[in-house]
């Protein structure tokens, strides 16, 4: 059984969650959302989706201290999406059928900086079954920095800038399972988190994101050109 480690030494199991957790994790999700400073950087899951990844279409793991649900992270089959991240992330057509999409983690405030996030990404990641799906695609929202910062260290880079939830930006980053994607050596750009536009012009120009550094002015992303 897979464990996760909080900071104080304690290591607690994860566990795959079923539809008779359905209640605590809706539960924990609401009060994840009241404790956020800014709501917008949640794009939390509704009952019929967590319905849904329970049903087979993902995966859904939890971590549970004293019985109680602390943690639980997602993976979601998005079957036939209107707005398949595939399309932003350049993924030809064909391929979508191998997309899941890294969707919501969610942690107890009070335990918060444990790292379970984190923990629990490699976690699910290494749970994919690579005969099926190729591709890990997830949205992010600017100065969403944990949640950045989370998904580089999952392998995942930024792909797209666009428009979802009809008016939200969002980063589209995206891990191939199966090829590494490489870059060229040397050629890098920073360009500031909240410059929109250029930003949008070097991934149309075959450049992504693949980290992030912060000066004393602000957040900067790093971008490299990829190499066809």
């Amino acid at each position: 059984m897979k464990k996760v480690t909080l900071k104080d030494g304690t290591s607690l199991p994860v566990i795959k969650l079923t539809k008779r957790d359905l209640p605590e994790i809706i539960q924990l999700q609401t009060k994840v959302i009241e404790h956020l400073s800014v709501k917008t950087f949640l794009q939390p899951l509704t009952d019929e989706e967590f319905e849904y990844i329970l049903d087979g279409n993902g995966l859904l793991v939890g971590v549970r201290a004293e019985g109680n649900l602390i943690a639980f992270r997602a993976l979601m089959d998005p079957g036939e999406d209107p707005e398949h991240l595939g399309e932003d992330a350049g993924i030809p057509k064909e391929q979508w059928s191998s997309v899941l999409y890294s969707e919501i983690t969610n942690v107890h405030p009070e335990f918060q900086g444990n790292g379970l996030q984190r923990q629990l990404g490699k976690i699910v990641m290494e749970d994919v079954d690579t005969d099926q799906y190729k591709y890990v695609c997830a949205t992010v929202a600017p100065f969403n920095i944990a949640s950045i910062k989370d998904k580089f260290e999952l392998g995942m880079h930024i792909a797209a800038l666009s428009v979802k939830y009809e008016t939200l930006t969002r980063y589209i980053m995206m891990k191939n399972l199966v090829d590494d994607v490489s870059v060229v050596n040397g050629d890098s750009i920073e360009v500031g988190m909240g410059e929109t536009a250029k930003q949008q012009e070097l991934l149309e120009a075959g450049w992504i994101g693949t980290s992030i550094h912060e000066y004393d002015e602000g957040f900067v992303v790093i971008y490299k050109k990829r190499n066809n």
